[in-house]
C-alpha cells in the first residue's frame, strides 16, 4: 500500500544534550545553513579511517538487524577492488514498520545529518552515486529539499517507493531504486557484492548513517562522552507509536516510558514487530542498550518500544498483529504466503476459544515457518507470535477455553492509517478472496534455470518453449488457479517465480 498523504508526524523529545536531533528546539527543519551552523562542516575521512571509527565506537545498524558497519565498509571496499568498479550507497529510509517514526523524523526534520554520513561515505569509497529510498511523500520532499541544497558531489536521488513492511529488506530495496518490483529477490547474494545497478553496494539505515556523521566529527572519544563504555554514543527509539527520543544508552527503560507519558502495561514489546515481548517486572529492570535487552530476552532491533496497555485485550492485539505481519507477505514462497496466514487464522481460532487444538496448532504452525522463508519476514513473524505466546501465556490459555477477558481491542500496536485491519478486533476474519486485488504470475528471468516444474503444475498457465523456459514473465493468475501456483513458487528450485498484484 502506497501512502497518498503524510502519515504520523512525530512528537520528539531528549534525554541530555541532543546529538543527531540539536538544533530542532531553535527550529522546525534545519536547512543547510542552521545545520552547518549547529554541527560544522563534515570531515573528509578516506575508507579506513571511517572503518576504523565505526568500530571503534561499535557503530552497528540501527534498521533491525544491527550489523557492524565498519565489516560492512571494507567488504564493499574489497568488492570494489576485487570487481575494479565503482560503488554506490544507498539509505534505507523506508522504514515499513508501523511502530516507528525514528528514521522518519530525521529525514522529516534533519535531513542533512542523515545525507553527511551517506556522502561522506559515498566520497571515502569513491561511489559515484547516493539513493535514498522512502515511502511517504512528506518525507520524500523533505529528503529533495535537503538535496538540492547540497554542493558539488556524487550523483544523489531520492525514491519514493511502496509502502509495505517488506520493501526494507535489502534486496527488496534495491530492486525498487532500481526500477523493479519493491519485493525481495529471494537471492543470498549480499549487497556489498552486489547492489544498486549490479555494483557494490553500502546500504544501510538512516539513522546509521547520522550517527556515523556525528561519530566522524566528535571523533571516538567525543562519541564515547555520553552512553555506556560498551555501547557508546546515543539511540533513537519510537515509543508508543507516536513519540521519538534520543537518549544515551544506559537509561533505563521505564525512564524513557515515564518521558513519554506511558507505563510497561501489560508487557512491553521491543525491536517492532519482528521483536520480542518483554514481561511488565522485566521491561522495569531492563536499560536501553543492546545488551541488556538481550539479557532480558528482547531486542533493540529497529528501536521501536511498544508498551500494551492495561485497558485492551492482549490476545486480541496479537491476532490483530498477526494477521497484519500475514497480508504482508511478498507471496514469493511458501511459508510466507500460506505459512503466516495459516497461523495467523490458528492464533484466531484460539482466541474464539477453539481449545488447547488451537494452541497446539498454532506453535506447530510456528515452528513450519521457520528458517524457510526467502527473506527473514516469516522468522520475524513467527518470533513475535512465539514471544507473545509465551509472555501472554496465561491470557491466551483463558481465552482457548472460551474464558476471555473481555476487554476490547484498542489497537494499541500502531497499523497505517486506512490499512484494512486497523480497526480489527480479537478473532475478526478478513474475507481475502473478497478483498484481494487482481493478480499475477511472473518469471525472474534473472533467476530462472528452465527445470520445467512450473508447467507441470500449471499446464494451462505456463507453457515452456522450445529452449525449455516459460514463454512469458507475465501471467494473468485466476482466483481458482492460486494454489496450485503457489505450490509452483514454493517447489521452483531457482526461486524465480512469484505472485504480484497486477497493475
Amino acid at each position: 500500500m502506497s501512502r497518498t498523504a503524510p502519515g504520523p508526524v512525530p512528537a520528539l523529545a531528549t534525554v541530555g544534550p541532543p546529538r543527531l536531533l540539536a538544533g530542532l528546539d531553535e527550529t522546525a527543519w534545519m536547512d543547510r545553513e542552521a545545520h552547518l551552523a549547529v554541527h560544522g562542516p563534515a570531515p573528509s575521512p578516506d575508507t579506513e579511517e571511517l572503518a576504523e571509527i565505526s568500530e571503534e565506537i561499535g557503530l552497528r545498524g540501527r534498521g533491525g538487524a544491527g550489523f557492524l558497519f565498519a565489516r560492512k565498509l571494507r567488504a564493499v571496499a574489497a568488492a570494489q577492488r576485487r570487481k575494479g568498479s565503482s560503488a554506490s550507497v544507498v539509505v534505507n529510509g523506508s522504514e515499513g514498520e508501523p511502530g516507528c517514526l525514528k528514521d522518519t523524523a530525521l529525514l522529516l526534520y534533519a535531513p542533512h545529518m542523515v545525507l553527511d554520513g551517506a556522502f561522506m561515505a559515498a566520497q571515502a569509497l569513491g561511489a559515484h552515486r547516493v539513493a535514498v529510498g522512502v515511502t511517504r511523500p512528506d518525507v520524500e520532499r523533505s529528503v529533495r529539499r535537503a538535496l538540492a541544497e547540497r554542493g558539488p558531489g556524487p550523483q544523489a536521488e531520492v525514491t519514493l517507493l511502496p509502502e509495505r513492511f517488506v520493501t526494507g529488506e535489502s534486496s527488496a530495496l534495491v530492486r525498487g531504486l532500481d526500477g523493479g518490483p519493491a519485493l525481495p529477490s529471494g537471492r543470498r547474494v549480499r549487497t556489498s557484492e552486489s547492489g544498486l545497478g549490479g555494483a557494490p553496494t553500502l546500504l544501510s539505515n538512516t539513522e546509521t548513517f547520522a550517527q556515523l556523521a556525528a561519530a566522524a566529527r566528535l571523533g571516538a572519544t567525543g562519541y564515547g562522552a555520553c552512553g555506556l563504555p560498551t555501547e557508546p554514543g546515543t539511540v533513537m527509539l519510537t515509543v508508543a507509536g507516536t513519540h521519538v527520543v534520543e537518549t544515551p544508552t544506559g537509561v533505563p527503560l521505564t525512564y524513557i516510558l515515564d518521558l513519554c507519558g506511558t507505563a510497561p502495561g501489560q508487557g512491553v514489546l521491543v525491536g517492532g514487530y519482528h521483536g520480542s515481548w518483554l514481561p511488565p517486572e522485566t521491561a522495569r529492570a531492563a536499560t536501553v542498550s543492546r545488551d541488556s535487552l538481550a539479557a532480558a530476552g528482547g531486542v533493540l532491533g529497529a528501536g521501536a518500544v511498544l508498551p500494551l496497555p492495561e485497558t485492551t485485550c492482549p490476545v486480541g492485539e496479537v491476532v490483530r498483529m498477526a494477521r497484519w505481519l500475514a497480508a504482508q507477505s511478498a507471496g514469493q514462497c511458501g511459508p510466507c504466503a500460506l505459512g503466516l496466514p495459516s497461523l495467523a487464522d490458528a492464533l484466531a481460532d484460539a482466541a474464539d476459544g477453539g481449545g488447547q487444538r488451537a494452541l497446539d496448532a498454532a506453535r506447530a504452525r510456528m515452528s513450519a515457518v521457520e528458517q524457510r522463508g526467502a527473506c527473514g519476514h516469516p522468522d520475524g513473524s513467527a518470533r513475535f507470535v512465539a514471544s507473545a505466546l509465551a509472555v501472554f501465556a496465561d491470557e491466551f490459555a483463558a481465552h482457548a477455553l472460551g474464558h476471555g477477558c473481555a476487554r476490547p481491542v484498542l489497537g494499541a500496536l500502531p497499523l497505517p492509517e486506512g490499512d484494512l485491519l486497523h480497526t480489527a478486533v480479537s478473532g475478526a476474519r478478513t474475507d481475502s478472496s473478497a478483498q484481494a486485488p487482481a493478480e499475477q504470475l511472473l518469471v525472474d528471468w534473472t533467476l530462472c534455470r528452465g527445470h520445467g516444474l512450473c508447467a507441470d503444475l500449471l499446464p494451462g498457465l505456463l507453457r515452456l518453449g522450445a529452449d525449455g523456459y516459460p514463454e512469458r514473465a507475465v501471467m494473468p493468475l485466476p482466483a481458482r488457479m492460486r494454489g496450485r501456483a503457489l505450490r509452483a513458487v514454493r517447489r521452483c528450485p531457482a526461486l524465480a517465480l512469484r505472485i504480484a498484484a497486477a497493475g
